[in-house]
């Protein structure tokens, strides 16, 4: 998997339509692309530890080579496995589904209190989180519209980030999430007489 490059024009496109969506409702829509993760480096090497485990009985029962050999290919083949497991085009292809997961999820959590989209005055805050390099999305809405709209609604949009992303259409396809994101907010909490925008249109890179 490759990163994605945003450039100017695909976040003006993203500011127009977070503005848009906004315009129709009380709601804030606060979008994030991490381009760096938070790894779990220890993944690669419990990978490697395990295969420098193994590798010694084959090699002790259907080869004649000496315990001192055996070792140090034990060795080799610990740090070698390490070292190409722990590349970034490779790492986050070696980390569990569910371990991954749970990292992105995680990181998105820790972006929407960092950025402050629960502080919004009827906590109708949403962030979109995209990681682009392993076409990870995560979507946190605030209690205020969490409670009326559900799971469902939210992994539904994440997912059309995610299989837009695959096609090689993640702009689109965050583009679409955000249109739909911001008619979910209109359905429940629509724009008030003043209607303030209490967080940036302009998506974050990380």
């Amino acid at each position: 998997m490759t990163d994605h490059t945003f450039s100017p024009e695909d976040k003006d496109r993203i500011a127009a339509a977070i503005a848009e969506a906004e315009s129709k409702t009380a709601g804030e829509i606060y979008v994030v692309i991490a381009h760096t993760s938070d790894e779990i480096r220890s993944i690669p090497v419990i990978w490697a530890a395990c295969a420098a485990l193994l590798l010694p009985w084959p090699l002790h029962l259907l080869t004649s080579l000496s315990t001192t050999t055996i070792l140090v290919l034990q060795a080799v083949v610990f740090v070698g496995a390490t070292l190409i497991m722990s590349h970034p085009s490779i790492r986050h292809h070696v980390v569990p589904n569910a371990i991954a997961a749970e990292r992105t999820r995680r990181q998105a959590y820790e972006q929407f209190l960092a950025h402050g989209v629960h502080l919004t005055e009827a906590r109708t805050g949403v962030l979109i989180y995209v990681t682009p390099r392993d076409r990870r999305v995560e979507i946190v809405a605030d209690v205020g519209i969490h409670s009326k709209v559900g799971e469902a609604a939210w992994e539904d949009l994440a997912q059309e980030i995610t299989v837009a992303a695959r096609a090689g259409q993640l702009v689109d396809g965050m583009l679409n999430a955000i249109r739909k994101a911001g008619a979910l907010l209109a359905q429940h909490f629509p724009p008030s007489e003043r209607n303030p925008n209490e967080l940036s249109d302009r998506m974050v890179e990380i």
